[in-house]
């Protein structure tokens, strides 16, 4: 860490020790949150996240592949994430990194354990499924891609639609019927800085955290969670993060229930 980034970090913990973020927020308050949908014309379905500076696009694509021996009845599902280098210096193209690897497979296990989508739903016939590959591009970054790019992937899929499948031919401009999601989740993401605890980081606050904690629900139990950074939290910490996570929920389904209006 800089000389410059230590002195932002201690700042960052001033503030936070008088109750106060770099921005005119509250401590478990999310930064300002807009959602595009349809954003991508040849996808099935697309959204773009902003929440507060960052910025993410997610795009969704169905294929038609053979079922997997081990699931006969059941077609996939797919999350993959890109950091692109348009959204910060510190992103480099070529192959996945880590930091793009666990941003799929938080937001892939989310929707995952959240059942939002009944791979069962995805089987056309013997031979046949559907495989529902989503595309989660980084365009900025200031803090906090698990949220936001969670938030993109559950409204790419709320405005879905599937293409028909006519002999062997996916017909991609004759797609009528809505992609089929059973439920609905949303992420909390916390961070730890210095011995306070903040809702949605963003970019500054995240380079002075000493661990962070994503909990995804559906408002009725928690689906997953995902910690990271070597810091730690104790369970009465845990134990209220989990009752904020619940209680964000409802403001959170609303902004994904509001692309279906538009």
């Amino acid at each position: 860490m800089s000389s410059m980034d230590l002195i932002r970090s201690g700042y960052i913990k001033e503030l936070l020790e008088n109750g106060k973020r770099l921005e005119p927020r509250g401590i478990n308050e999310f930064r300002q949150i807009a959602i595009k949908c349809n954003v991508l014309g040849n996808a099935e379905g697309s959204a773009q996240v902003d929440l507060g500076n960052t910025r993410v696009l997610a795009g969704v694509k169905m294929v038609v592949e053979e079922p997997h021996s081990d699931t006969p009845d059941e077609g996939n599902f797919i999350v993959s994430a890109e950091l692109l280098p348009i959204a910060s210096a510190e992103y480099e193209t070529g192959p996945p990194s880590p930091s793009a690897i666990e941003l799929a497979r938080v937001v892939d296990r989310g929707i995952r354990a959240g059942n939002c989508i009944d791979l069962k739903n995805l089987s056309i016939d013997k031979e046949h499924v559907w495989s529902v590959y989503v595309d989660l591009y980084v365009l900025n970054y200031d803090g906090n891609l698990f949220d936001a790019g969670t938030l993109a992937v559950m409204s790419a899929l709320a405005t879905s639609k599937i293409p028909k499948f006519e002999n062997e031919e996916i017909k991609h401009t004759e797609s009528d019927e809505p992609l089929r999601v059973d439920n609905t989740i949303t992420s909390t993401t916390f961070c730890k800085i210095g011995n306070k605890i903040v809702l949605d980081p963003n970019g500054a606050e995240e380079a002075a955290m000493s661990t962070r904690l994503t909990i995804t629900t559906d408002g009725s139990c928690i689906r997953a969670m995902q910690k990271g950074l070597s810091g730690s939290l104790s369970i009465e910490d845990i134990n209220n993060l989990v009752e904020i996570s619940f209680s964000k929920y409802d403001e959170l389904k609303k902004q994904i229930q509001s692309v279906l209006n538009r």
